[in-house]
């Protein structure tokens, strides 16, 4: 949930501390080092992720981008612009999370089947939404684009052949991984593209 966030803390060139928690080894998957700090955090809804800047504190993943976003005028700018985000970053979440629910099951093989049925349509509605446009709002990047090229390239990820992430959705990623400070960002050494869920998922990369 953090990936989208550093993307687009990089593309806007804001400096951050990026704080990572280690998750233990099965069978306990130990998370005491964020247990023991997450209620000293002054964090109204203790989560990961979490972003402080001065005196604001953010958890929820959505929330952080919109606020990083709103800085730099990447919410939309026309009422349509800003429908098309609001649309968008609705639909990409309930993507993300049946995603995230099949690859956390422990019925993972025997859901996968019905995931992958569903899926196609999924994309093909996501591709007819983009139509023609560069970014997903229309002409300019704005930060549903972000959210956008993380849920579609872990599920490029996932099934690499599927016929649906090409055309339109294939250049979009292209386009997005193209972008100066994204490609600098995937060229250092600071760039993680996995795991893409935890040790405790059926599947994470």
């Amino acid at each position: 949930l953090a990936h989208a966030i550093r993307l687009l803390l990089e593309y806007t060139e804001t400096p951050y501390e990026d704080k990572l928690y280690s998750c233990g080894e099965a069978p306990d998957y130990d998370k005491s080092q964020w247990i023991k700090e997450k209620e000293k955090l002054g964090l109204d809804f203790p989560n990961l992720p979490y972003f402080i800047d001065g005196n604001t504190k953010l958890t929820q993943s959505n929330a952080i981008l919109r606020y990083i976003a709103r800085k730099h005028n990447m919410c939309g700018e026309t009422e349509e612009e800003k429908q098309r985000v609001d649309v968008l970053e609705n639909q990409l979440m309930d993507l993300r999370m049946n995603f995230a629910r099949l690859c956390y099951s422990p019925d993972f093989e025997k859901l996968k089947p019905a995931f992958l049925e569903q899926l196609p349509k999924k994309l093909q509605e996501l591709s007819r939404f983009l139509g023609s446009r560069p970014w997903f709002a229309g002409q300019k990047l704005t930060f549903v684009d972000f959210v956008a090229y993380d849920v579609l390239d872990r599920l490029h990820m996932f099934v690499p052949e599927c016929p649906e992430l090409q055309g339109n959705l294939a250049q979009f990623l292209q386009r997005f991984e193209a972008l100066d400070k994204v490609s600098a960002y995937m060229r250092s050494g600071r760039f993680m593209k996995t795991p893409v869920f935890l040790r405790t998922a059926r599947w994470s990369s």
